[in-house]
């Protein structure tokens, strides 16, 4: 069973968002990174780069697949998790904590609305 904390909010696509003001720290969750299997590579784009809602926005390598990652809200990059660079396993290790991948200052925050609770995530990751 996957760790799922209550205060985030979640997509299908298994990213999640904590909501800080109006910027949306963004990384994947639990149940990803341990689908995923061993994280060897994570490429995020720069700050200053638009991202919307439902698009990829960069990817990871694991030692099983190449998988997209998709922006659970629309806005402008303000920060990007550069240790994930030289470290790409705390993805792994602490995806909720040193494994966050970007915050985005939301253009929409009405986006969230349309993520899941942690009641909700957790009922579709047993589908």
């Amino acid at each position: 069973m996957s760790h799922v904390p209550a205060e985030l909010k979640y997509s299908k696509e298994h990213e999640w968002v904590k909501v800080e003001g109006n910027q949306a720290r963004i990384g994947i969750t639990d149940f990803a990174q341990d689908e995923l299997g061993d994280i060897v590579f994570v490429e995020l784009p720069e700050v200053g780069t638009e991202v919307r809602a439902n698009e990829t926005f960069g990817s990871v390598e694991s030692v099983k697949t190449v998988s997209d990652l998709f922006a659970p809200v629309s806005g402008k990059i303000v920060q990007v998790n550069g240790a994930l660079q030289d470290s790409p396993e705390l993805v792994n290790s602490a995806p909720y904590e040193d494994g966050w991948m970007i915050v985005v200052e939301m253009s929409d925050p009405g986006e969230l609305d349309a993520l899941l609770d942690a009641a909700a995530y957790t009922a579709h990751t047993a589908e």
